[in-house]
């Protein structure tokens, strides 16, 4: 069955991930929610343990509503009996317009008169409406002259989970508060032995949260009602065994012994902290006390942990001046007491975040109600400290150095030139420069979603040793100066990588732990792209001709993708029409990415399936299977060496094998794309005489690569013949080719 989860803006993602981890098949992100495709079990999972969710909803329904009438007409075509008892309680949120709708509550007046009107034609009674914990309460959405109606399984927001006895002004809500610790990583720091302070913590939100995430105890776990506790499918015995599998996991923690204290000055606000704590259950592992900010400081000997504050926006203290001293003194505590420590802050107020005096390593953008506010990390570290170090010269000085200016001319010029082709051809992620001026040797990739998002990727090519790094650094401030500029784009949308000459298997290493991905536009797919953790976002730029011939190549073939990273080309090819699909990589990281494509773009079903394996391990293990596949698509790293891996692989070395041990599953008249990044690559021909190969590598050259016309080898194998020759493709050749 198919849910939307709803969820504050900007955590989307973070509640995808959720979503998938409680077992859900498909998901897809919107702007205030994620759809997934799941059982009964994963709504239910998804209500108990849901951390950033607002609300589960299980559609009913979806038809024209741009009158009463139709609204009526559609809301009658629903069989209420299914759902709710004739004398059963209901309530109605409705919320939107259409045409002939523009008062949310005549359309829940009138949602109402439908439903209760079928129960008294078919049984002679009616429910009545309840707005506090009804038997089930309906959710109506009118979006262009459409009306979505759906069933809230969760009753009320998961936000309130059961703690909080009483608040205090603007308190935070319980999922924008675990949000916002998800994306300082939180649970990591916990798992590492890491301790938490929360130096304004108000009602104790932010440690209240952190426990439960350290202790593993389901958010849900206090509450006592639900939208499907009096719903007619509700299937109680799942539910309470899964009641307690979440008590179970809680008791298995009981023991734990973690350290997390919330101070504020405000008396009122620390007895409601306490009160809240009690109310949670975390006595002993959430301390809460009074304190001034001019007293905080590092109670243990712990050299990690975070620091994460919500500090008043100007609600609770009135003039500027008071709030840039609060902050000025929180600055300076961080940089007394917890060096080595992460910390974080989320304010409503971004100007004020400067008299801390640390520059921030991430921003996000997060709503409180609706306060847009910055979540704002830092790395306690003296090399951030802003005024300890020379401060670097002003950006607009920067971009006056002739340098700069050469530089920010031919990046103008790419641009322009650039934006002319990517309109007429329709491309959102492209390269706009790719170290045309060796001086400033950088490759700067553009991401965009198609409705006018954009990120920027700068990768600098580390500079030979024969270049004074003196200079190599001043030509890097120079160019982080003009591209912002150049773009047009905020400072927190680019993102910078160093690419060196990478060890054995590095592309595929982990560099952060932030776990952020953004949707872009490869049209007509979307696809989710991560710019912090890995060298490579997610989406190779030059493969993008070869990933549209694969669709067009794929319809109703049997696929075959090895080495499929995160799965863009099983995307392509599911979306051109093949019959099924099959996706081998070693990495369960990238497999769960390319499900998580497929899911985006509406793809995934039975007939596409996903295999964790060494690729060449798989292909070996395959040789007595029956099964083949009439299109293969083959991108192996150039090298690549891994726990999981029998022996490590080189492209070089090895391709003869690979392919010759594809081809043995290869259906007659199949064919082979095979490419690799190898610069240097050599295809050995005669080590593959039984194929017929075209050389592909300029034909799938996109016009944003032409510069660098050997960043990819590319072709297309095809088996030369049936009989002898085909006969010769066989387990003697293949281990031949090994020897």
């Amino acid at each position: 069955m198919q849910i939307f989860v709803s969820c504050p803006p900007g955590v989307a993602d973070l509640t995808a991930a959720e979503l998938r981890n409680c077992g859900a098949s498909q998901t897809r992100e919107f702007k205030l929610g994620v759809q997934a495709e799941g059982t009964l079990e994963v709504a239910y999972r998804a209500c108990l343990w849901s951390r950033t969710a607002s609300r589960v909803l299980l559609p009913l329904g979806v038809f024209p509503a741009a009158t009463q009438e139709q609204l009526y007409e559609g809301i009658s075509s629903i069989d209420w009996q299914e759902h709710l008892n004739p004398n059963g309680t209901l309530a109605i949120d409705f919320g939107g317009a259409s045409s002939g709708i523009t008062h949310t509550h005549f359309g829940a007046l009138k949602t109402k008169d439908a439903i209760v009107d079928q129960f008294r034609e078919r049984t002679g009674e009616r429910p009545s409406v309840q707005l506090d914990q009804p038997d089930v309460r309906i959710d109506v959405r009118l979006d262009r002259d459409r009306a979505t109606v759906s069933l809230d399984l969760s009753g009320d927001s998961l936000h309130r989970r059961a703690y909080r006895a009483r608040g205090v002004a603007a308190p935070l809500k319980e999922n924008l508060a675990a949000a916002v610790l998800l994306r300082c990583g939180w649970p990591a720091i916990a798992e590492a032995g890491g301790e938490l302070i929360d130096p304004m913590c108000g009602s104790g939100t932010l440690p209240i949260e952190a426990a439960m995430m350290a202790l593993d105890i389901a958010p849900g776990l206090l509450r006592s009602y639900f939208g499907f506790i009096g719903w007619r499918g509700h299937d109680r015995a799942l539910w309470d065994g899964l009641i307690e599998e979440a008590r179970a996991r809680r008791e298995a923690t009981a023991s734990k012994r973690i350290t997390l204290r919330g101070y504020d000055t405000d008396a009122q606000a620390v007895r409601a902290a306490i009160e809240n704590v009690e109310r949670a259950k975390l006595r002993g592992f959430v301390h809460i006390e009074r304190r001034d900010l001019e007293q905080l400081a590092r109670e243990s000997g712990a050299t990690s942990g975070l620091v994460v504050a919500n500090p008043p926006y100007g609600e609770r203290i009135g003039d500027q001046e008071q709030l840039q001293a609060l902050y000025q003194t929180f600055g300076a505590k961080l940089r007394e007491q917890f060096e080595g420590w992460k910390a974080a802050v989320l304010t409503g107020n971004p100007p004020l975040a400067k008299a801390i005096g640390i520059n921030a390593r991430r921003t996000h953008t997060l709503f409180n109600g609706r306060i847009e506010c910055r979540l704002l990390r830092f790395d306690v570290a003296p090399g951030d400290y802003i005024g300890e170090r020379k401060p670097p010269p002003d950006a607009a000085a920067l971009r006056e150095r002739p340098g700069a200016k050469m530089f920010a001319n031919r990046l103008a010029k790419n641009i322009k030139n650039m934006q002319t082709w990517a309109r007429r051809d329709d491309v959102d992620c492209y390269r706009v420069y790719d170290a045309d001026m060796p001086e400033y040797a950088f490759a700067i990739d553009q991401y965009s979603n198609g409705d006018g998002e954009r990120w920027v990727v700068v990768q600098e090519y580390a500079p030979p040793r024969t270049i004074d790094p003196k200079a190599a650094r001043q030509r890097r401030d120079e160019a982080l100066a003009v591209i912002p500029h150049e773009l047009g784009l905020a400072d927190e949308r680019i993102f910078i990588r160093e690419r060196r000459q990478q060890k054995d298997g590095a592309q595929y290493e982990k560099l952060d732990n932030e776990r952020e991905y953004h949707i872009v536009r490869e049209q007509p797919y979307r696809f989710a792209v991560n710019f912090t953790d890995y060298l490579d976002t997610g989406l190779f730029l030059d493969h993008r001709l070869t990933r549209r011939m694969v669709g067009e190549m794929a319809r109703d073939k049997r696929f075959l993708n090895l080495f499929a990273y995160t799965g863009t080309a099983t995307v392509h090819a599911a979306g051109g029409g093949a019959a099924s699909s099959t996706t081998v990589d070693m990495s369960r990281t990238y497999l769960d990415w390319a499900k998580r494509n497929l899911a985006l773009n509406n793809l995934a079903g039975p007939q596409h399936g996903f295999v964790q394996e060494d690729c060449l391990a798989w292909l070996r293990d395959q040789r007595d299977n029956a099964r083949r596949w009439d299109l293969m698509f083959i991108d192996p790293p150039t090298h690549s060496r891994s726990k999981r891996m029998d022996q490590d692989f080189d492209v070089q070395r090895d391709h003869v094998e690979l392919l010759t041990l594809a081809a043995q599953l290869l259906a007659p008249g199949g064919s082979i794309v095979f490419s690799n990044n190898f610069t240097r690559f050599r295809l050995d021909r005669d080590g593959l005489a039984a194929f017929d190969i075209e050389d592909i590598g300029r034909r799938t050259l996109p016009r944003d690569f032409e510069r660098s016309p050997r960043i990819h080898a590319c072709y297309v194998l095809r088996l030369r013949a049936q009989g002898s020759e085909r006969a010769g493709v066989t387990e003697n050749s293949a281990g031949k080719a090994a020897r």
